[in-house]
């Protein structure tokens, strides 16, 4: 019965602990005015492109594939209100593409060949990196430097390899990978709500 209260105890402190390390993360984000302003500086970016009738592109790896599909749904089906769909979707949705493209040309340009496929100047792609090294993140920038096409980064505190690639970067000042992930869906959340508001007019019934 010890053993059992001590790893209760334990599993409570832990549970405390990760909550208060999530909200330290944010509320560093909260206190930090420039960062606040790059958060404004994405969603214009994006409402500008959607605008002028471009496709907002996500991509990620593991978890953070999970925040692209799910950011990309957020646009392309409702947020906080009914209206019409938004032209986003995730890069890595199509599993035979992935497995064909990782198998004869190699997992560093799955993003890459199908951002040269269906990307146009005018676009955006959102890369989404806790390490910000990933490099078929980074392969796919070269590609959307080419092509005319603006670059968003979510990454860790460092921003890796991508904080000198992308167009604008989101560093959450944290080196843990759930900490820096729980924070990319509180900002991706904040720019759909931006972009929603921006483009349309919600009805009041």
């Amino acid at each position: 019965m010890a053993i059992n209260l001590i790893t209760q105890t334990s599993m409570n402190n832990r549970i405390q602990e990760s909550i208060e390390q999530s909200i330290a993360a944010k509320q560093t984000i909260l206190e930090n005015p420039a960062f606040m302003e790059r958060i404004e500086e994405a969603a214009n970016i994006i409402i500008e492109s959607l605008k002028n009738g471009g496709k907002i592109h996500f991509c990620g790896n593991g978890g953070s594939a999970a925040d692209a599909q799910h950011l990309a749904a957020e646009l392309s089906g409702r947020f906080y209100f009914d209206r019409p769909p938004l032209n986003a979707e995730a890069l890595h949705c199509n599993t035979s593409y992935l497995t064909a493209v990782g198998n004869d040309y190699g997992y560093d340009l799955i993003f890459s060949r199908l951002i040269r496929g269906t990307g146009k100047k005018g676009d955006v792609l959102v890369g989404i990196s806790t390490s910000g090294n990933s490099k078929n993140i980074l392969m796919a920038y070269d590609v959307c430097k080419e092509l005319g096409i603006k670059t968003i980064s979510l990454t860790g505190e460092t921003g890796g390899k991508m904080k000198d690639q992308s167009d604008l970067l989101l560093n959450v000042p944290s080196t843990d990978t759930p900490r820096i992930q729980e924070s990319h869906i509180m900002i991706g959340h904040i720019i759909c709500e931006l972009v929603e508001s921006a483009l349309f007019t919600r009805q009041q019934h």
